[in-house]
């Protein structure tokens, strides 16, 4: 019997499954691990190459084995499925990420540092109290029409709406105005938290030297900028820009057979965080397209043949590749150069 060289991990909250083979294929090792006794496996064990999925605790568990002297590897779970052989259980699962991890052509994900996490956890947390206000807004509106008070939507509608609600408080019944009373009190609370948080975030962009040169870009602001360092560790993963626009889903969507090529929209796959900010901030950018800039001039040209939202997606892709020049290069935005 040879030395264990690979191993398979199939992550688990509790219960973990665990696939180890020799060199020459010959499976060594198939059995389950409560989560206590994972680290205690791999202590024991001679360095190897593991694999597993990028997946929810992925990154801690392949910092805490790879200090361990392995070399861990994660894998998208999409990737990974294909080597699944009949049907669905951990033990499957397992062999699958462990023939996976092999192959010279899969895709690996960079293992994130806790500094990192913590960046990108700023940012979920400011896009849940985000959503979490819209939810309140959207009620608070549905709720104010039942009494025949109506109001406008977006930013300029909510002010109105608190001004109306503050001018018919008295025509209200008494536990309606108190329920309203409390809305508004978590709604204000809600922005003072998101508030909270942009401060910080703003704080750390500006520390960030990284951060701060892809803000010079037009349609990049310090959320989008902070986020982008944070959740791109290195750029040179990528071979190109347009790999890098591939990953963000900002590139069209092949659907092609038998010698007929067929493009349907943009794939939408990847990070869809990343994806909506530089849309986002493109639509802004198109906004101005008549200013004297390089990304609104493009912009104002396409925007003579094609819808706004099309240009507006088109525009984030090549903000992407920008960003990735700039990643790699070091160098500092140019708009003669773009």
């Amino acid at each position: 019997m040879g030395t264990i060289s690979t191993i398979g991990l199939d992550l688990a909250k509790n219960v973990f499954q665990v696939h180890g083979i020799d060199s020459l294929g010959n499976i060594l090792v198939r059995r389950r691990l409560r989560r206590g006794e994972v680290l205690r496996f791999f202590e024991t064990l001679p360095p190897c190459l593991v694999g597993m999925e990028a997946c929810g605790t992925s990154h801690y568990w392949a910092r805490s084995i790879a200090a361990f002297g392995h070399t861990v590897r994660m894998m998208p779970p999409v990737y990974v499925k294909p080597y699944v052989k009949r049907g669905k259980t951990d033990a499957a699962d397992a062999e699958a990420i462990c023939e996976a991890v092999t192959r010279p052509t899969m895709r690996f994900v960079p293992v994130k540092s806790p500094a990192q996490q913590a960046a990108l956890l700023q940012h979920k947390t400011r896009d849940l109290l985000v959503r979490q206000r819209t939810m309140q807004v959207n009620a608070l509106r549905g709720h104010l029409a039942e009494f025949g008070i109506i109001s406008a939507a977006g930013v300029a509608g909510l002010n109105q709406m608190m001004t109306l609600l503050h001018a018919e408080q008295e025509m209200l019944p008494e536990p309606a105005r108190k329920l309203f009373q409390e809305i508004v009190a978590h709604l204000r609370a809600l922005e003072q938290r998101i508030d909270d948080i942009e401060k910080q975030i703003v704080a750390e962009h500006r520390a960030s030297s990284v951060s701060r040169r892809l803000a010079g870009i037009p349609g990049i602001g310090p959320i989008t900028a902070s986020a982008i360092v944070a959740a791109v560790p290195d750029a040179s993963t990528f071979r190109s820009g347009r790999q890098f626009a591939a990953w963000l889903g900002l590139t069209s969507k092949s659907h092609s057979s038998g010698g007929k090529e067929r493009q349907v929209g943009i794939s939408k796959q990847g990070d869809s965080y990343l994806r909506r900010l530089l849309v986002l901030g493109a639509t802004a950018v198109i906004r101005l397209a008549r200013k004297e800039n390089a990304s609104r001039q493009w912009a104002a040209k396409l925007l003579e043949k094609k819808a706004a939202r099309v240009v507006s997606v088109a525009l984030a892709n090549k903000t992407a590749r920008i960003v990735w020049a700039l990643l790699t290069t070091g160098n500092a935005y140019s708009a003669r150069s773009a």
